[in-house]
């Protein structure tokens, strides 16, 4: 007995065993008779037995062939079930994305994602930074997230997937009594002598603080000293009081307490943001995000890039392309 059974050799016997005529089963599996044959042959040679008594008149199971009958149903339903849950698109298993945080625009893509496809189940989490997620998409932990896809390593951006969302104004956010924060919009250059935190230190968020130094380079503006990573709204105002730092942000950003949020403006520094999930991955939620994100982008003119908008030229080529 060998260790191992081609599948293939199984769905030829099936096929044999239930039309018991060769050139029909050979129809219904797609091969030329002559293949077919030489599956059965190699079949029994394999196991040692003879499966089939062929005559010029009829085909019929042997002892041996009826034996082996419902031990090939299973293997074979077995492996239908597997390929099913695995491997093709009506794939049922939760799919996990990441929305980042609380109140950004992927998350409102996930919630029409969900409306679009009621019946597929869409689970969220919460974490910060496409750099982090990429690793978690690779590795198979996670199905899909969003962020800034130039920033990611080029031998990772080759195994994954994007579509381009949202051109995200960009915000800082400061303390309540900071000098800036009576003002409706802070022109960059106003920023000029400040340590802006924007995420450095945190291996999560390579993308973002790459885009932050990029932006402040040449205008006099320092990206903040590494500062412990705030979770929860209570931490972020402890942590800011103590820092006095201003924090780079988007326009969605959720409000936080003993803060103001305020746009960044001549220019206006765009936060490209991309729906993004591993090559080669099948599944109806990501095509429900797929659809949700291109519906709302439409709607809402997210891809609309602002003539005074700035954004770096690798990020405006990914954002150009279309998945």
């Amino acid at each position: 007995m060998p260790a191992h059974l081609d599948p293939r050799l199984l769905r030829a016997f099936l096929a044999v065993a239930e039309d018991l005529h060769f050139t029909r089963a050979a129809a219904r599996l797609y091969v030329a008779q002559q293949a077919l044959s030489r599956d059965i042959r190699r079949l029994e040679r394999e196991l040692g037995a003879t499966l089939f008594v062929r005559t010029t008149r009829q085909v019929t199971l042997t002892l041996d062939g009826e034996r082996l009958l419902p031990y090939a149903r299973r293997a074979l339903e077995a492996q239908d079930e597997l390929l099913a849950a695995f491997g093709r698109p009506d794939a049922e298993r939760p799919l996990l994305v990441d929305v980042n945080s609380p109140g950004l625009v992927s998350g409102r893509v996930l919630a029409l994602a969900r409306e679009l496809a009621p019946d597929c189940e869409l689970m969220t989490r919460f974490e910060s930074g496409l750099t982090g997620a990429a690793a978690e998409l690779l590795a198979g932990r996670l199905d899909a997230s969003f962020g800034r896809f130039a920033g990611l390593d080029p031998a990772v951006r080759a195994r994954l997937e994007q579509q381009p969302v949202r051109y995200e104004p960009m915000a800082v956010v400061l303390p309540e009594d900071h000098r800036l924060a009576e003002m409706d919009a802070i022109p960059l250059d106003a920023l000029a002598g400040e340590q802006v935190y924007a995420g450095a230190g945190n291996p999560r968020t390579l993308e973002w603080t790459d885009l932050a130094r990029q932006l402040f380079e040449g205008r006099g503006i320092e990206v903040a000293a590494p500062a412990p990573l705030a979770v929860g709204t209570e931490e972020f105002q402890r942590i800011m009081a103590k820092k006095r730092n201003p924090v780079l942000a988007v326009m969605d950003f959720p409000a936080m307490p003993k803060s103001v949020l305020r746009p960044l403006v001549d220019p206006v520094p765009l936060s490209p943001v991309s729906l993004v999930w591993r090559k080669g991955l099948v599944h109806r939620g990501v095509e429900a995000l797929r659809t949700a994100a291109a519906r709302l982008a439409g709607a809402e003119g997210w891809l609309e890039r602002p003539s005074e908008g700035w954004i770096p030229a690798t990020d405006a080529l990914i954002m150009m392309s279309r998945a």
